[in-house]
């Protein structure tokens, strides 16, 4: 692809190869808040430089949890609408407390990725492919109370050019966790979990990325529909601790189609949500802890079979760098190390990067490549035809 003359980034008196503050905006399927991320970049192009300045995480009420999860599966388009100003809001509260904390001596731009509501990359309507996705959180609301050009809407055009529309993260991976001697993969565990395949000295074109299927989101929604909403996620791995693995169960989740599927692919709450939580309660009405316990082998189990099915055969990884909330779980992480014993196994922490705030982070990383006129998402990365430039402006005044 051709690259913007001039970048968008001159057109906001911004320096792409000086130093430059950012603002990173996430919040992701595991419905548990917004995470924000001060960055300061300098360089320009793939050769940029990312330090994190400051983190702050602004969480869910359980009356606003609990509001997102009922928009999600059963909503009106009035509830959708108020859904998007309301978060619009809340996220320029976030990056306000952000500002206030870290009072960074300026802020450039915001990279906000919004909350996704619905993802249907496979979608068809009257018969003709229809790929779709939605997050909302009103950028232009985050500009008018920030003051601050932002960059939002990162998937949609992906899409339109025969993407997925995710994972978006792979590009960050690269600039941040790439080797010149070993083959590595990040592995991001939020709610749902995706992997990004870096080649030893590759570009960008040889990055290969996919979900592999659930990740926390289906252990947090039995935790949180057992407990009556008391706890919304398995702190600790407790209850997996606690229970055996069902067996004819685990079986059942396994044989899920999403799996065999060959990447490119994303997925989302539409396929490992609420409703296929409820089926299977129905079907095996198990109790809490062999159910978290089940869920969370499966969460192990559904990412070693995409290794083995869909990476190793091409690229003998050496090192597994793990993000998300996913790494603060003990027996989760035990289940991958003992599923994946020949393969190191560590966290994001010992490269720099903070594994709660990785896709805050990313989303500034994003906006200023946006902003720089560079690609975002390539085919081996989402499927799209082409690299593909991700992002759409919002300004703060005239």
């Amino acid at each position: 692809m051709s690259r913007q003359t001039p970048p968008l980034a001159h057109c906001l008196g911004i320096n792409c190869e000086g130093e430059r503050y950012a603002i990173g905006l996430m919040a992701g399927t595991s419905l548990d808040g917004i995470d924000a991320a001060l960055v300061k970049l300098t360089g320009a192009g793939d050769t940029i430089r990312v330090e994190t300045l400051a983190t702050h995480h602004s969480p869910y009420t359980p009356d606003e949890r609990t509001g997102l999860q009922r928009l999600i599966h059963s909503g009106k388009l009035a509830d959708l609408c108020a859904w998007d100003a309301y978060l619009g809001e809340r996220f320029a509260q976030t990056a306000q407390a952000l500002i206030q904390q870290a009072q960074p001596p300026r802020v450039d731009f915001i990279g906000s990725h919004g909350q996704t509501v619905w993802h249907a990359p496979e979608a068809k309507l009257k018969g003709s492919p229809t790929p779709n996705t939605l997050q909302i959180g009103q950028a232009d609301v985050i500009a008018a109370r920030t003051g601050v050009p932002v960059v939002a809407d990162f998937r949609t055009r992906d899409l339109a050019h025969g993407g997925q529309g995710a994972p978006l993260v792979p590009i960050v991976d690269w600039l941040l966790l790439r080797s010149e001697t070993e083959h590595r993969l990040a592995l991001n565990i939020g709610g749902m979990a995706n992997v990004t395949v870096l080649p030893a000295g590759g570009a960008p074109e040889a990055i290969r990325a996919f979900d592999t299927g659930p990740g926390n989101a289906l252990i947090d929604l039995a935790v949180e529909i057992y407990t009556q909403g008391k706890l919304t996620y398995d702190k600790d791995g407790k209850y997996a601790s606690e229970g055996e693995v069902n067996p004819v169960l685990f079986e059942h989740l396994m044989m899920h189609p999403y799996l065999e599927q060959p990447p490119p692919k994303s997925t989302g709450r539409e396929t490992f949500g609420e409703d296929y939580l409820d089926a299977m309660i129905r079907a095996f009405e198990p109790k809490l802890r062999p159910l978290v316990a089940t869920l969370t082998e499966f969460t192990a189990a559904s990412i070693e079979f995409a290794l083995r099915r869909f990476v190793l055969p091409d690229y003998p990884i050496q090192r597994i760098i793990v993000s998300g909330g996913g790494v603060h779980n003990p027996v989760l992480m035990a289940r991958l190390r003992a599923r994946l014993p020949d393969i190191a196994i560590e966290p994001s922490t010992r490269y720099g990067v903070d594994p709660d705030f990785k896709e805050a982070v990313a989303f500034a990383v994003l906006a200023d490549r946006f902003l720089q006129g560079l690609p975002a998402t390539y085919p081996n990365t989402t499927g799209a035809r082409q690299p593909t430039l991700a992002g759409k402006l919002a300004l703060h005044g005239i």
